[in-house]
């Protein structure tokens, strides 16, 4: 295994020589840094993480906490995971996956000097880690958005404005029988964050449009979203036009359309709010509205190696959606 004593021999240098070249304490003239770094590479040295942390006071590691709850879609989940993990790797960072439901698990984490900034997922609108990320010194994102985020950096999808422009598109087209096919119903109970804003805004562009506002949570499971479809057009008979944000369910309703002979669009226009694969997996060209969770995750590395960098910069940044029209949606007959 090669050591740092076999870099400074190659390099010429001494051996302190090569750990301020490392850790960047100490100034190094340009010759010397490019012959340590030329001796590096030539012997594909890698610095053992507990040593590099003591040298720098960093560790590189990003702690991600992404609690997998039963009623989570764990594919979905993956997909800011997948984000959060390829842009750390850019930044010679790895990435600590946290996946317990623990509300402790912040302080425990943070406390020490396991890692060096903190990503929290599955916010909710009031989230119990919120007073413990206050307290932490490492930098601590948030990919959501509760209702008091002040003092707290967050990323998230525009879920609000993403609910209000799917039933907008619906009723522009003429629909007045419209319902939402929501999040299942204990992501709905806990107030997830992305849940709160959802509902808030399909509410707020019910109202606007002078439409009924018909909202049925689904579980995960098919059954749940066949009794959520059901459910559905007992309240709405003459349904016209169905928002579904449910990545789980969607298969299965519009496949439960097509067994009751309901056909998309000619008889229900369909709107998803879903990763791009899921609307683009479905047998209906889907006219959605991507959920970016591989930018977003991206999205939160940048902003916690900014504040690493020595960034004060406490912000919120809201992705817009983008409406993809294709032909699930047409006017009512």
């Amino acid at each position: 295994m090669v050591t740092i004593n076999d870099v400074a021999r190659r390099a010429g240098v001494s051996v302190s020589t090569v750990s301020y070249t490392l850790s960047g304490k100490r100034t190094i003239s340009a010759s010397t840094r490019a012959r340590v770094e030329r001796a590096i590479a030539e012997l594909g040295y890698h610095p053992h993480a507990g040593a590099r942390a003591l040298a720098s006071a960093r560790t590189n590691i990003f702690a991600l906490m992404a609690p997998l709850r039963p009623d989570v879609d764990v594919s979905v989940i993956m997909q800011f995971v997948t984000g959060v993990v390829t842009r750390a790797r850019t930044a010679d960072y790895d990435v600590l996956l946290l996946t317990q439901d623990e509300a402790d698990g912040v302080g425990r984490v943070g406390s020490g000097s396991l890692v060096d900034a903190l990503i929290l997922m599955d916010v909710e609108s009031d989230d119990p880690r919120i007073p413990q990320v206050a307290a932490l010194r490492q930098p601590t994102i948030l990919i959501g958005l509760p209702e008091d985020a002040r003092g707290v950096s967050c990323v998230d999808f525009d879920f609000e404005a993403a609910a209000r422009l799917s039933l907008r598109h619906l009723t522009a087209l003429g629909h007045r029988n419209v319902a939402l096919i929501g999040p299942p119903p204990a992501v709905i109970a806990r107030h997830t964050s992305y849940a709160d804003r959802l509902l808030r805004g399909y509410r707020a562009q019910a109202e606007h449009d002078g439409v009924g506002c018909v909202i049925e949570p689904a579980g995960t499971a098919p059954g749940e979203a066949v009794a959520a479809l059901d459910a559905v057009l007992t309240q709405v008979p003459e349904l016209t036009g169905l928002v579904v944000h449910n990545e789980a369910a969607l298969p299965v309703i519009l496949a439960t359309l097509r067994d009751r002979g309901r056909r998309v669009p000619e008889d229900i226009s369909v709107v998803a709010l879903a990763p791009a694969d899921v609307a683009d997996a479905q047998p209906v060209p889907i006219t959605a509205m991507d959920i970016p969770a591989l930018n977003i995750g991206q999205v939160a590395v940048d902003m916690a190696l900014a504040r690493l960098r020595g960034s004060d910069t406490v912000e919120t940044r809201l992705i817009a959606p983008t409406l993809h029209e294709r032909s699930s949606t047409a006017p009512p007959r």
